[in-house]
């Protein structure tokens, strides 16, 4: 099964020169706790409410005065619509990401596939469980 036949189509993007109170804000009107940074139609990052929280707010940052592109993650991590499932599963697993933008193979944004998608749209509980497992582990504590 391919990504396209999973994903969410329909995505807000938020610019990197938005404030983080307007993503902030986006993501309570969308119900959502991330949203792709894109810059001229262009994927460059995302933003989730947990880089708000923990790396703005407790960082020091004023939501009303600091940039999205202040506290993004910038490392671009995606698919491509047309491949498989699984190929997504692999890097949420691999990342622990619960959240993987779908880009067309012209690098521009289509979807994103959640952990959700895969659970309810897969139809394999083999697949979505494991993906489940995998991201909920505890990170390896540098020592």
């Amino acid at each position: 099964m391919q990504l396209k036949d999973v994903m969410t189509h329909e995505v807000e993007c938020i610019s990197p020169e938005a404030f983080l109170k307007e993503a902030g804000e986006k993501m309570r009107a969308l119900d959502v706790g991330a949203l792709p940074v894109c810059s001229n139609d262009r994927l460059v990052g995302m933003i989730t409410d947990r880089d708000i929280a923990c790396r703005a707010v407790a960082g020091g940052m004023d939501p009303r005065e600091a940039r999205v592109r202040d506290c993004m993650t910038d490392q671009l991590i995606y698919c491509f619509e047309d491949e498989d499932v699984s190929e997504a599963a692999r890097i949420m697993e691999e990342r622990q990401i619960r959240r993987l933008p779908i880009l067309n193979r012209s690098k521009r944004l289509v979807g994103i596939v959640s952990l959700g998608d895969l659970a309810t749209r897969v139809r394999s509980y083999e697949l979505s469980g494991e993906v489940l497992e995998r991201v909920s582990e505890p990170a390896l504590q540098h020592v």
